[in-house]
């Protein structure tokens, strides 16, 4: 671990553990509370910590905290995986000021690795339906002083967001509960439930400028379900489909929860899509030559594409 990382991680998990003992709350209440004292004043680690050994500090903890009351909607994104995610945003977005939208941004892990790997050219909005979460979020966003406006609600209600350069976020997997609001979406169920993955999809083209990019973190099997189908006509009509990457397993606990990358464009006039799509397989991302060479097939796609 970094040291200076690793010296505040242990600061703030002891903050954390000595405001749950004092007040009876869960371990991640208590994180929000010990955060909200740091911004306060109140609380002050020792030095001058980083964006990204904040990040990475208050991160640890959260996952600490998820350990002890594990729900299915409580995930992080890797780091490493959240890192490629920002790779790939400042390779395909070339304004010089990227507004970005997460609409599952959870504690803003995705988000804010990205933002802080683009250093000053960001803006951003997340949303996020879970009340401690977004709080934890909207903290460590403060804390790592990025501007970022957070919306506590259901991303698949209609936003008060304008539409964006680039989409990042690790879609929710599932299906989404309220039938007949999906029913005003082109990607609602044919027959049955809708998949919310989709549904998050549809929303983000309709949040993002014509010729933006959308980067998402999928299930491996996205276009092997029975709706899949629909979704690909659906991505036909309104998006380019720039790359489908397929993620190491070694970043997933459970092989049955495999995951991968979707990099899309949203159409434009006169905007053409790429010669050909981008497969690619990552490799296992703790071994520096297999990414390097990674790094140079997807550099010489885009030279060949873009």
């Amino acid at each position: 671990m970094n040291s200076e990382m690793e010296k505040l991680f242990y600061w703030l998990e002891s903050e954390t553990t000595n405001i749950q003992q004092q007040e009876d709350l869960s371990y991640l209440e208590s994180l929000l509370a010990a955060t909200d004292k740091w911004l306060d004043g109140d609380l002050r680690p020792e030095g001058t910590p980083s964006k990204e050994d904040i990040r990475k500090a208050i991160q640890l903890t959260v996952l600490k905290g998820m350990q002890e009351n594990v729900q299915p909607h409580h995930q992080m994104t890797p780091d490493a995986l959240g890192l490629l995610i920002g790779y790939l945003v400042d390779l395909f977005v070339k304004e010089e000021a990227i507004s970005i939208l997460d609409p599952a941004v959870g504690t803003g892990n995705l988000l804010l690795t990205v933002m802080n790997h683009l250093g000053d050219r960001t803006r951003a909005a997340g949303v996020e339906i879970d009340d401690l979460l977004i709080r934890l979020a909207a903290n460590t966003g403060n804390l790592v002083e990025q501007p970022v406006m957070f919306y506590l609600q259901d991303a698949l209600q209609p936003l008060l967001i304008d539409p964006v350069d680039a989409v990042v976020s690790d879609l929710p997997v599932g299906y989404y509960p309220h039938d007949d609001h999906a029913a005003e979406f082109e990607l609602k169920g044919e027959e049955g439930m809708s998949y919310a993955h989709h549904l998050f999809i549809e929303q983000s083209l309709k949040h993002t400028k014509e010729g933006g990019y959308l980067f998402f973190v999928v299930p491996q099997a996205l276009f092997e379900s029975p709706q899949a189908p629909q979704l690909h006509s659906f991505l036909k009509a309104n998006a380019h489909i720039q790359s489908v990457m397929e993620l190491p397993s070694n970043l997933f606990k459970n092989a049955g929860h495999a995951k991968g990358i979707l990099v899309l464009q949203k159409k434009k006039e006169g905007l053409r899509a790429p010669k050909e799509v981008l497969l690619a397989k990552v490799p296992n991302m703790s071994q520096p030559q297999s990414m390097s060479k990674f790094f140079m097939q997807v550099n010489a796609w885009f030279k060949d594409n873009k």
